[in-house]
């Protein structure tokens, strides 16, 4: 394929990519390239991919996250839904960042081939919009759970605007902490 991977789109968040991919299609169906480490590497992406996960929210309205990884095991992470619609939202947590505790969310879908490109030091929460929604997770560091960091998606520090009632979130997340003066971010 000679063609480019994907599309940089706008993003108020320094290292936050959002992207585009097209596809190609004929009679046959459709065809679209996930991942790029050549094209990738142009926007941060500095690492062997580590990790990648599948998930699969049940029901429109669940909400997950927001997840991080604490240095030394920050993680870059491409997100990109297989299945259905969700509402995918990344928040800066880079202490000393302009855009610090900023958010912003892109809706995901299936049939748009949109993804976001987290780079380390940001969180990563999403709301499904349909029942079923399935993303896949590409990590440039393998899960530790020593080092995982999250907070709770309801936070008034940091305000992110779901587009419906935040629901069934997992007894993990739920107990996730508000940010207090103690807080200095996610990144080293």
């Amino acid at each position: 394929m000679s063609h480019a991977a994907f599309r940089q789109l706008a993003s108020p968040l320094p290292g936050l990519a959002v992207l585009q991919r097209d596809a190609f299609a004929d009679s046959r169906g459709a065809f679209r390239r996930l991942f790029c480490a050549a094209e990738l590497a142009q926007l941060g992406w500095d690492a062997a991919v580590a990790q990648i996960n599948h998930s699969v929210t049940a029901r429109a309205g669940m909400t997950r996250g927001i997840h991080f990884q604490y240095p030394p095991h920050a993680e870059d992470k491409l997100v990109t839904c297989v299945a259905g619609r969700v509402w995918d939202v990344a928040v800066d947590l880079r202490a000393g960042s302009p855009t610090f505790l900023h958010w912003h969310a892109e809706e995901l879908a299936q049939d748009t081939g949109r993804s976001l490109l987290l780079p380390k030091g940001f969180g990563h929460g999403f709301m499904a919009l349909t029942d079923g929604a399935a993303l896949i997770y590409v990590h440039s560091a393998p899960y530790a759970p020593e080092a995982e960091g999250g907070l709770h998606p309801l936070d008034p520090a940091i305000g992110i605007a779901w587009p419906s009632a935040v629901r069934d979130l997992s007894a993990k997340d739920a107990a996730r902490p508000y940010i207090d003066a103690s807080f200095r971010g996610a990144a080293a």
